[in-house]
């Protein structure tokens, strides 16, 4: 690795030297998530739905509907997800299908000149709970793709 020019240190310095934290800000606690992560966490036995990963801290209960968008916390409107993947289909390029398979949108390819991972999940069936009540609903499912899968 080359070495820096004298001085150079002070100018790749993110903040300013002194206070490290900024004011306090209220957030207000959306009520029920907890229980609709730790609920969903379960009924898809503590694995992605997509990639079936088991890594916990990697691991996000995802609204299918955003609660933002009038989502319910309930378990028909969630998917176990890794992180990563949480991020893509909650900016609309995956998607899930309402017959359970995962889609991936080509504008990953266009905007970002990558994506190859993802494309190579692509058509696969998700893993969803065996008890019909706990799988995602197809109102919930229809809606992402309708309302924020960018195809």
């Amino acid at each position: 690795m080359e070495a820096l020019p004298i001085g150079a240190e002070e100018h790749m310095t993110v903040a300013e030297a002194g206070a490290r934290y900024g004011e306090p800000v209220l957030v207000l606690p959306r009520l029920g998530q907890g229980s609709f992560r730790v609920l969903v966490t379960d009924v898809y036995e503590r694995r992605c739905a997509i990639t079936r990963e088991k890594t916990l801290p990697a691991l996000e209960a995802a609204h299918i509907k955003p609660f933002s968008e009038k989502g319910p916390h309930r378990v028909d409107n969630g998917l176990l997800l890794r992180s990563d993947i949480h991020r893509l289909f909650d900016s609309g390029y995956v998607t899930v299908t309402s017959d359970h398979h995962f889609e991936v949108s080509d504008r990953i390819k266009e905007e970002f000149d990558n994506g190859e991972e993802y494309r190579a999940l692509h058509g696969k069936r998700i893993w969803v709970p065996p008890s019909p009540g706990f799988q995602p609903s197809p109102d919930f499912l229809t809606w992402h793709n309708d309302h924020k899968f960018k195809s």
